[in-house]
């Protein structure tokens, strides 16, 4: 007697996605240095009918929510952990800007070890081109 294959948690995704009837989700990522043109991507995807998930703090900037050091790097770590989430949400990845730092390249490393699609805004950046 033969027993029905399990669905993974990813195979589950995809099929909701698809009875929701939801459009392609697109997460972006990139250096914070690239949040202008992070926040121009989103527009053009958003215009071409996409669903944008994308970093919300830049933690270069200044501000009161990560102004004491030990509760930045805790927010940091939580940060790194949500942008994952978001990866692997996503059915494919834009990478935004013509630099690629340690950060942007274990994103990089991790949407493809995940078999998600990755674009880039600057294809020469790409590590593995």
């Amino acid at each position: 007697m033969s027993y029905p294959q399990l669905l993974t948690p990813e195979e589950k995704l995809a099929d909701a996605k698809k009875l929701l009837s939801l459009p392609r989700i697109v997460v972006i990522c990139g250096s914070t240095r690239f949040m202008t043109e992070m926040t121009e991507a989103d527009l053009r995807e958003t215009k071409a009918g996409k669903i944008i998930v994308k970093p919300a703090c830049d933690m270069k900037s200044p501000h009161k929510l990560w102004s004491d050091p030990v509760e930045a790097e805790a927010l940091k770590a939580r940060l790194d952990d949500l942008h994952r989430a978001k990866i692997r949400l996503a059915d494919e990845v834009l990478i935004v800007g013509d630099y690629i730092g340690d950060s942007t390249r274990a994103e990089i490393a991790y949407a493809r070890s995940l078999g998600k699609p990755v674009r880039f805004t600057h294809p020469e950046v790409d590590p593995d081109a």
